[in-house]
Formats: C-alpha cells, structure tokens, sequence
C-alpha cells in the first residue's frame, strides 16, 4: 500500500511551520558493547567445542603412560536472520509536496526502524538468557545453574540464588568466574571484562565501579572491586534490556556472544512504471548468539 496524499494532507498546506517525529536520536549499536563481531559467507555459522584432555595422572615407575581421548562437545549453530522493511509513495503525493523531499525524510525513518530492529534482536539474547525455552548448543539456556560438560560435572554461569546487583553480588560473580572450568574440568583462567545493566541500574552501576570506598556501608574500606581493576571494562547500559533488575558480566572467555554480518544494511529504491509509485527498501542479514557460556555471567536479579 503506498503512502497517498490523504495520509499526508498538512504537508500539502501553505503555511505549516515544522514537521516533526522522525528526527529524535537514537540509542546507536549498542550490541557493539557486548557481542564479538565476525563477517560471514555462509548460509549459517557453525562452532564446534573440543573437550580437551583431563588431568594427567601420576606414572608409575616401569608403567605404561596412560592415554585419553579428546572429542567433540557440542555444536553452536547461528542462524541468519533476514530483516528488511519497504515503503511506497505515490507519484502525486510526491509533486505535490510544498515543504520538504518525502523520499529523504521517510528513508531517514527507515534507517531509525532497521537500526532499531538490530538492537532489539541483540538484546534478546540477554533478555532471554534465563529462558530454557531458549537453549544454546550445549542444549540449555546461556545463564543456568548446571551446564553439563563433556565428563558430566556441570559449571554454573549465574548465582544459585538470582541476587540484585550490589556489592556483595557482584563480588559473588566475580568469583564464581575465576572458578570456571573446561570441558574436563581443568581450571580456567577467566576474568569478568565488562558489567552490562539495563538503565534501571546505571546509578548503582556508577557507584559500584566508580566510588573510591565500599558504597552503602559507613565504614572507611576501600572499593576492592576498584582497586583491584577487577572489572577492567567498566560497565555499559544497554537500553534494550527488559528485565529491570538483570546484570550481567562479560568474560574474557573466548568465543563467547557474538554476532555474524552476513549482509551489511543495503538500501534501493526503483519506480513503478505502471502507477508511477516509488519504492524505498531496506534489507540487511546478520545473526546473534553464544558459543561458549563462559563468555558471560548473568543474574536475574531477586
């Protein structure tokens, strides 16, 4: 259906002061903040995790060394998604315009509503990363309490109990990060990089990373988490989150979130001879997801 110019009558009146409604700002590329960003040529992604080998057992004297058996885990598969959005102005509305060039105005909204699709959909990885509905590769959702791992002890990426954030949570999880392990449960050495709040917690954010002493308590002890640079990356606000009270932390985990290019943002626009209609089109491919949950620790909040 294309735009007419009875969906557009005061732009077709002498005497209009301002148009307006499609020139706020935006909230730009905020998945930059969390997701690895890789280009792709394929249909779809595919990372595979190795286990690795277990702990070398002690040899005794004379005896034959002993042998294991490294394989394959489990698959993370991303799927491209296609998002696009088109639309379409007809030939009078367009000659008969007093204030301004339609078509530049209405592209300029296009572009708003694909950037905005893009951040949404990023989000929704953390949105629904308590969700079982939403399974990773290794079969559960991206926070949970017992991932399983190759030789059956499982790891937790989130608290036993979803906490708020405060200072007493956040040193929990930083915690719990330093004791993750691989595959075959060999310790890893893993770091918290960045804390990711929705906006709802940005004040407590600034003053968890920022004060010089411990916040909410009289007494004159030092900010550990400060000091230390235990979270080197600060944090980020991403105003896409849904849960008012979730937090995560990013790792330096390899392969964690990540988010694969398949076709950057293209735009195109062509005339209809018939009815002297012009169309405007937007197209753009891109997928998001997680291979190795290591890669982040969430909580729910309480």
């Amino acid at each position: 259906m294309a735009i007419t110019r009875s969906q557009l009558v005061k732009e077709l009146e002498p005497g209009l002061n301002a148009l307006f409604g499609l020139e706020y700002k935006r909230y730009e590329n905020e998945h930059e903040d969390i997701f690895e960003i890789e280009a792709s040529e394929r249909a779809f992604e595919e990372e595979v995790m190795l286990t690795g080998f277990a702990s070398a057992p002690t040899k005794a004297e004379g005896a034959g060394v002993s042998y294991d058996q490294a394989n394959e885990s489990f698959t993370a598969r991303y799927t491209h998604l296609t998002v696009a959005l088109a639309f379409s102005i007809t030939e009078e509305a367009i000659e008969d315009n007093l204030y301004d060039r339609l078509a530049s105005r209405y592209t300029k909204a296009l572009a708003r509503s694909m950037a905005h699709t893009k951040q949404v959909n990023g989000a929704a990885i953390l949105n629904n990363a308590f969700d079982s509905a939403y399974p990773g590769g290794d079969g559960v959702q991206l926070c949970y309490t017992a991932h399983p791992t190759a030789l059956g002890p499982t790891f937790s990426n989130t608290p036993t109990v979803s906490a708020d954030l405060n200072e007493t949570s956040l040193e929990q999880g930083i915690i719990d990060i330093a004791g993750f392990t691989d595959e075959r449960g060999l310790k890893i050495a893993v770091m918290a990089t960045k804390l990711v709040v929705p906006k709802e917690n940005q004040f407590t954010s600034e003053r968890l990373m920022k004060s010089t002493l411990r916040t909410a308590s009289a007494d004159n002890d030092i900010n550990a988490i400060k000091s230390m640079g235990l979270i080197p990356e600060g944090y980020c606000v991403n105003h896409y989150l849904t849960d008012t009270d979730a937090w995560f932390l990013l790792t330096d985990a390899p392969n964690g979130l990540k988010m694969f290019q398949r076709a950057p943002i293209r735009t195109a626009f062509e005339g209809d001879f018939d009815t002297g209609n012009v169309r405007y089109k937007a197209r753009e491919r891109y997928s998001f997801g997680w291979s190795d949950p290591r890669g982040i620790y969430g909580s729910a909040g309480a």
